[in-house]
């Protein structure tokens, strides 16, 4: 019984934080939609957006606090019986691998910044928001480097993280993002950092060919915060029986 409530509970805290999301979602959309808008709604845009912002983090706290009391519960459930201890671990095995965990370790930290405004041509807009592709190409190389956890301005990246330009900023997992950008992950530091300093790679061009200032450094405990989101699966569903 302790268990379901905590699980009705979850399920509670998710549709309430969803709904909030939500409003967040079209009250942004109407301010991007609608182009200039006078000063004093533009204020009281953003004090709504400001709460619900406080709101969405209140419950994500309250949600930490649900799902500690649930792996209590767990954790106990765990000392009586060896078969559940062992699903335990295997749980929280592939939590980590899917990104619902919060990790940490040793890694580098990749700091991306717009050129000094002297070097810069065109219109001032962020020349790394209008090249936002050279993050997700960063992101590729530091996986295909063996990385085990990234995160990009505090978002964790996971197969299922959209980063996408939105007018003069980049949206990542549905929250706006301008320069820096900094990307964190996790994983042997001397090999990520060389699958980057590559000559003629990633790095090697945003520096000499968009003068970008791209700072890296190693670190040896590195924290990366879980994904929040929610994920649900419309089409896909578990297959029962294997064909012959």
């Amino acid at each position: 019984m302790a268990k379901l409530r905590n699980n009705l509970a979850i399920i509670f805290v998710c549709i309430i934080l969803g709904i909030i999301l939500a409003i967040q979602f079209k009250t942004v959309n109407k301010t991007v939609g609608s182009g200039v808008i006078p000063t004093q709604r533009a204020q009281q845009l953003v004090l709504e957006l400001k709460k619900l912002t406080e709101e969405r983090d209140r419950l994500i706290q309250e949600l930490d606090k649900v799902e500690s009391k649930l792996k209590q519960y767990e954790d106990e459930a765990a000392k009586e019986s060896v078969y559940v201890e062992n699903l335990t671990e295997e749980l929280e095995k592939y939590r980590i691998f899917a990104g619902y965990e919060k990790v940490h370790g040793p890694g580098i930290i990749i700091t991306v910044e717009d050129p000094p405004l002297e070097v810069q041509f065109g219109d001032e807009t962020s020349v790394i928001v209008n090249n936002y592709q050279f993050l997700l190409e960063i992101i590729s190389n530091l996986n295909a480097a063996g990385a085990e956890a990234i995160s990009i301005n505090g978002q964790r990246y996971t197969n299922y993280t959209e980063i996408v330009q939105v007018g003069t900023h980049v949206n990542i997992n549905g929250v706006s993002f301008n320069p820096p950008f900094i990307i964190k992950a996790i994983g042997k530091p001397e090999i990520l950092e060389a699958a980057l300093r590559i000559k003629g790679g990633i790095i090697w061009y945003m520096e000499n060919m968009f003068n970008l200032d791209v700072q890296i450094k190693a670190e040896d405990n590195i924290e990366i915060p879980r994904y929040t989101k929610i994920k649900e699966f419309r089409y896909a569903k578990p297959v029962d029986e294997l064909p012959n």
